[in-house]
C-alpha cells in the first residue's frame, strides 16, 4: 500500500510558493513510490531491483536490515541473480528472506554466494502481475487526489486568511490541477510500460 503523503495543513498559514511546493513535492514522492513497488513485479529477467530492497531479518545483527545494505547483488545471466553477501554468517538468513518473500523464487545458498534463479513467467501469472500493475497504478491515483484535495483545500486556507486574493486562489487551483494531470499522466505512463515488459515472452 503507498504510504500518505499529505501536505503540512498544520502549519497554516502558508505562503503560496511554499504550499504548491509542497503539492508538487507530495505528488512527486507518490510517482517514486510507484517506480519502487514496480521494481519489485518481476518480468522474467534478472534484474538485481527485484530483490535489493527487500526487508531480511539478519540474526548476526538483531536488526531488519535492506538486502542491498549487507550483501552485493549482480546478474552475471539474463535469468539468474547472485548475492554476495558482506557477512558470510547472513547467508542463511538472506536465502531465507528471499524465499519468503511471495516472489516465487528458489534461492539457493553456494559456499559464499547465493544463485537465485529467475523462472519464466507463465501466461497466466502474467496476466496475474498486470492485474496487480493496474492496483498499484489505482492505488498511487488514489494518493495524488489525496494531494490535490489537500492543495485545493490550502488554496481555500490561503484565501479565507486573505493571504491570496479570490483571483490568486484561482491560479494556484489551476496549478493544483496541472500537476494534477501531469502525475497522473506519469502514473499511466509507467502502468503501460511496466505491463509491457510483463507481456513480452
Amino acid at each position: 500500500m503507498i504510504p500518505p503523503l499529505e501536505l503540512s495543513t498544520t502549519r497554516f498559514p502558508m505562503d503560496p510558493e511554499e504550499a504548491i511546493f509542497e503539492v508538487e513535492e507530495a505528488m512527486t514522492k507518490c510517482t517514486e513510490y510507484l517506480v519502487h513497488e514496480f521494481s519489485g513485479v518481476r518480468t522474467g529477467k534478472a534484474s538485481p531491483a527485484l530483490i535489493e530492497n527487500l526487508d531480511v531479518h539478519v540474526h548476526a545483527y538483531g536488526a531488519i536490515s535492506k538486502l542491498k545494505s549487507i550483501a552485493v547483488i549482480s546478474s552475471p545471466e539474463p535469468r539468474m541473480l547472485v548475492v554476495q553477501p558482506f557477512d558470510p554468517s547472513t547467508t542463511r538468513d538472506i536465502e531465507r528472506a528471499i524465499r519468503e518473500c511471495k516472489l516465487g523464487l528458489n534461492p539457493a545458498a553456494a559456499d559464499r554466494s547465493i544463485r537465485v534463479p529467475i523462472p519464466e513467467l507463465s501466461e497466466e501469472r502474467r496476466k496475474d502481475m498486470v492485474k496487480m500493475i493496474k492496483q498499484l497504478a489505482e492505488e498511487a491515483k488514489v494518493r495524488l487526489r489525496a494531494a490535490r484535495k489537500d492543495g485545493m483545500d490550502a488554496a481555500k486556507k490561503m484565501k479565507a486568511e486573505n493571504i491570496i486574493t479570490e483571483d490568486g486562489q484561482k491560479v494556484f487551483e489551476k496549478e493544483v490541477q496541472d500537476f494534477t494531470n501531469k502525475f497522473a499522466k506519469k502514473i499511466d505512463d509507467l502502468a503501460t510500460a511496466k505491463e509491457a515488459d510483463l507481456m513480452k515472452v
